[in-house]
Protein backbone atom coordinates (compact mmCIF):
# COMPACT_ATOMS: atom_id res chain seq x y z
CA UNK A 1 0.00 0.00 0.00
CA UNK A 2 2.73 2.36 0.31
CA UNK A 3 3.15 3.04 -3.25
CA UNK A 4 0.40 4.96 -3.22
CA UNK A 5 0.90 8.70 -2.28
CA UNK A 6 -1.95 9.36 -0.45
CA UNK A 7 -2.60 8.41 2.88
CA UNK A 8 -5.86 8.70 2.74
CA UNK A 9 -6.60 6.04 -0.21
CA UNK A 10 -4.01 3.79 2.01
CA UNK A 11 -6.50 3.95 5.29
CA UNK A 12 -9.44 3.32 2.70
CA UNK A 13 -8.01 0.24 1.49
CA UNK A 14 -7.11 -0.74 4.77
CA UNK A 15 -10.55 -0.43 6.26
CA UNK A 16 -12.18 -2.29 2.76
CA UNK A 17 -9.46 -4.80 3.01
CA UNK A 18 -10.79 -5.55 6.60
CA UNK A 19 -14.11 -6.51 5.70
CA UNK A 20 -14.84 -10.41 5.01
CA UNK A 21 -14.55 -11.88 1.70
CA UNK A 22 -12.68 -8.87 0.33
CA UNK A 23 -8.44 -8.96 -0.64
CA UNK A 24 -6.62 -6.52 -1.51
CA UNK A 25 -7.12 -6.45 -5.40
CA UNK A 26 -11.04 -6.35 -4.33
CA UNK A 27 -10.01 -3.10 -1.64
CA UNK A 28 -8.34 -1.43 -4.03
CA UNK A 29 -10.89 -1.67 -6.70
CA UNK A 30 -13.88 -0.49 -4.88
CA UNK A 31 -11.79 2.47 -3.26
CA UNK A 32 -11.02 3.75 -6.86
CA UNK A 33 -14.53 3.17 -8.30
CA UNK A 34 -15.90 5.11 -5.48
CA UNK A 35 -13.62 8.10 -5.72
CA UNK A 36 -13.47 8.35 -8.97
CA UNK A 37 -17.11 7.61 -10.12
CA UNK A 38 -19.26 7.56 -7.11
CA UNK A 39 -17.97 10.27 -4.26
CA UNK A 40 -22.23 11.03 -3.39
CA UNK A 41 -22.43 7.16 -2.84
CA UNK A 42 -18.94 7.41 -0.65
CA UNK A 43 -20.79 10.11 1.60
CA UNK A 44 -24.04 8.31 1.89
CA UNK A 45 -22.04 4.84 2.98
CA UNK A 46 -20.03 7.00 5.45
CA UNK A 47 -23.27 8.50 7.03
CA UNK A 48 -24.47 4.87 7.14
CA UNK A 49 -21.62 3.18 8.77
CA UNK A 50 -21.76 5.66 11.44
CA UNK A 51 -25.25 5.56 11.73
CA UNK A 52 -25.22 1.82 12.53
CA UNK A 53 -21.87 1.94 14.63
CA UNK A 54 -23.96 4.24 16.83
CA UNK A 55 -27.47 3.43 17.24
CA UNK A 56 -27.51 -0.52 16.20
CA UNK A 57 -27.05 -2.53 19.50
CA UNK A 58 -27.93 -6.12 20.88
CA UNK A 59 -31.26 -6.89 21.77
CA UNK A 60 -31.59 -7.08 25.62
CA UNK A 61 -33.81 -10.40 24.77
CA UNK A 62 -32.11 -12.37 22.56
CA UNK A 63 -28.81 -10.91 21.44
CA UNK A 64 -30.41 -9.89 18.08
CA UNK A 65 -29.17 -6.46 16.09
CA UNK A 66 -31.47 -3.83 16.37
CA UNK A 67 -32.28 -0.47 17.21
CA UNK A 68 -34.28 -0.84 20.28
CA UNK A 69 -34.40 -2.44 23.24
CA UNK A 70 -36.09 -5.32 22.11
CA UNK A 71 -36.29 -5.92 18.21
CA UNK A 72 -38.76 -6.70 16.20
CA UNK A 73 -38.61 -10.91 16.53
CA UNK A 74 -39.39 -10.30 20.54
CA UNK A 75 -41.57 -7.81 20.02
CA UNK A 76 -43.85 -9.17 17.34
CA UNK A 77 -46.50 -11.07 20.37
CA UNK A 78 -47.98 -13.37 17.03
CA UNK A 79 -44.70 -15.62 17.17
CA UNK A 80 -45.12 -19.16 19.05
CA UNK A 81 -43.73 -18.74 22.66
CA UNK A 82 -43.33 -22.08 23.10
CA UNK A 83 -40.29 -22.37 20.79
CA UNK A 84 -36.68 -21.08 21.06
CA UNK A 85 -34.11 -21.76 17.92
CA UNK A 86 -30.48 -21.55 18.78
CA UNK A 87 -28.34 -19.99 16.16
CA UNK A 88 -24.75 -18.34 15.82
CA UNK A 89 -25.64 -15.24 14.12
CA UNK A 90 -27.66 -12.77 13.21
CA UNK A 91 -26.94 -13.66 9.39
CA UNK A 92 -28.48 -17.29 10.78
CA UNK A 93 -31.90 -15.39 11.92
CA UNK A 94 -32.17 -14.04 8.69
CA UNK A 95 -31.40 -17.47 6.96
CA UNK A 96 -34.06 -19.41 8.57
CA UNK A 97 -36.54 -16.46 8.39
CA UNK A 98 -36.28 -16.49 4.86
CA UNK A 99 -37.46 -20.49 4.77
CA UNK A 100 -40.85 -19.70 6.11
CA UNK A 101 -40.71 -22.78 8.33
CA UNK A 102 -40.21 -21.15 11.57
CA UNK A 103 -42.25 -18.50 13.72
CA UNK A 104 -40.96 -19.10 17.16
CA UNK A 105 -38.50 -17.34 19.32
CA UNK A 106 -34.67 -16.85 18.97
CA UNK A 107 -31.69 -16.72 20.32
CA UNK A 108 -28.82 -15.23 18.66
CA UNK A 109 -25.30 -16.77 20.56
CA UNK A 110 -23.19 -14.28 18.76
CA UNK A 111 -20.20 -17.06 18.08
CA UNK A 112 -19.91 -20.69 18.93
CA UNK A 113 -17.73 -22.50 21.55
CA UNK A 114 -14.01 -22.32 20.99
CA UNK A 115 -11.93 -22.16 24.51
CA UNK A 116 -8.40 -21.69 22.72
CA UNK A 117 -10.26 -18.52 21.58
CA UNK A 118 -11.50 -17.65 24.73
CA UNK A 119 -15.20 -17.97 24.00
CA UNK A 120 -17.22 -19.75 26.68
CA UNK A 121 -20.63 -20.10 28.08
CA UNK A 122 -20.57 -16.25 29.37
CA UNK A 123 -19.51 -15.32 25.98
CA UNK A 124 -22.13 -16.88 24.03
CA UNK A 125 -24.76 -15.50 26.93
CA UNK A 126 -25.91 -18.37 28.68
CA UNK A 127 -26.66 -15.66 31.45
CA UNK A 128 -29.54 -14.29 29.50
CA UNK A 129 -30.38 -17.51 27.89
CA UNK A 130 -30.78 -19.67 31.28
CA UNK A 131 -33.39 -16.99 32.10
CA UNK A 132 -35.57 -17.52 29.64
CA UNK A 133 -35.87 -21.14 29.60
CA UNK A 134 -36.32 -21.23 33.70
CA UNK A 135 -39.77 -19.03 32.73
CA UNK A 136 -41.38 -22.19 32.04
CA UNK A 137 -42.74 -21.04 28.98
CA UNK A 138 -40.99 -23.00 26.54
CA UNK A 139 -41.60 -26.84 25.28
CA UNK A 140 -38.85 -26.99 22.68
CA UNK A 141 -35.36 -25.75 21.96
CA UNK A 142 -34.44 -26.02 18.61
CA UNK A 143 -30.39 -25.86 18.14
CA UNK A 144 -29.19 -24.34 14.79
CA UNK A 145 -25.78 -24.16 15.25
CA UNK A 146 -23.39 -25.55 12.45
CA UNK A 147 -22.15 -28.56 11.42
CA UNK A 148 -18.85 -27.75 12.47
CA UNK A 149 -16.90 -29.03 15.31
CA UNK A 150 -17.49 -26.14 17.43
CA UNK A 151 -20.81 -26.06 16.17
CA UNK A 152 -21.23 -29.95 17.41
CA UNK A 153 -19.53 -28.91 20.91
CA UNK A 154 -22.03 -26.28 21.15
CA UNK A 155 -24.79 -27.96 20.45
CA UNK A 156 -23.85 -30.58 23.60
CA UNK A 157 -23.69 -28.01 25.89
CA UNK A 158 -26.70 -26.14 24.92
CA UNK A 159 -28.46 -29.67 25.04
CA UNK A 160 -27.18 -30.06 28.55
CA UNK A 161 -28.57 -26.87 29.53
CA UNK A 162 -32.03 -27.94 27.88
CA UNK A 163 -31.87 -30.85 30.17
CA UNK A 164 -31.00 -29.34 33.13
CA UNK A 165 -34.53 -27.48 32.64
CA UNK A 166 -36.81 -30.68 31.20
CA UNK A 167 -36.50 -29.07 27.71
CA UNK A 168 -36.76 -31.37 24.63
CA UNK A 169 -33.94 -30.23 22.71
CA UNK A 170 -33.53 -31.08 19.06
CA UNK A 171 -31.08 -30.33 16.43
CA UNK A 172 -31.19 -29.11 12.46
CA UNK A 173 -30.11 -32.31 10.57
CA UNK A 174 -31.85 -33.35 7.42
CA UNK A 175 -30.38 -31.76 4.37
CA UNK A 176 -27.36 -29.81 6.11
CA UNK A 177 -24.25 -31.58 5.33
CA UNK A 178 -21.13 -31.40 7.82
CA UNK A 179 -19.19 -28.66 8.08
CA UNK A 180 -21.42 -26.32 7.06
CA UNK A 181 -22.02 -23.14 8.22
CA UNK A 182 -25.97 -22.32 8.49
CA UNK A 183 -26.26 -18.78 6.56
CA UNK A 184 -24.47 -20.40 3.35
CA UNK A 185 -27.86 -23.12 3.03
CA UNK A 186 -30.60 -22.41 0.85
CA UNK A 187 -34.06 -21.70 1.97
CA UNK A 188 -35.33 -24.99 0.90
CA UNK A 189 -33.08 -26.89 2.42
CA UNK A 190 -33.27 -25.01 5.62
CA UNK A 191 -36.98 -25.61 5.10
CA UNK A 192 -36.34 -29.32 5.29
CA UNK A 193 -33.49 -28.92 8.04
CA UNK A 194 -36.18 -27.84 10.47
CA UNK A 195 -39.18 -29.57 9.13
CA UNK A 196 -36.92 -32.99 10.16
CA UNK A 197 -35.46 -31.88 13.03
CA UNK A 198 -33.86 -34.68 15.30
CA UNK A 199 -34.32 -34.80 19.13
CA UNK A 200 -31.37 -35.28 21.09
CA UNK A 201 -31.74 -37.79 23.80
CA UNK A 202 -31.63 -36.26 27.48
CA UNK A 203 -29.31 -39.00 28.71
CA UNK A 204 -26.21 -37.85 26.76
Amino acid sequence: MSGFESSKLNQLILALKSLPGIGAKSAQRIAFHLIQNNKPGMHKLATALQDAADQIGSCQQCRMLTENDLCNFCQDTSREANQICIVESPVDVLAIESSGSYRGQYFVLMGKLSPIDGVGPSELGFDLLEPLIAKGTLNEMIIATGMTVEGDATAHLLSLLARKHDLKASRLAFGLPAGSELEYADSNTLSRALTGRNDIPMDI
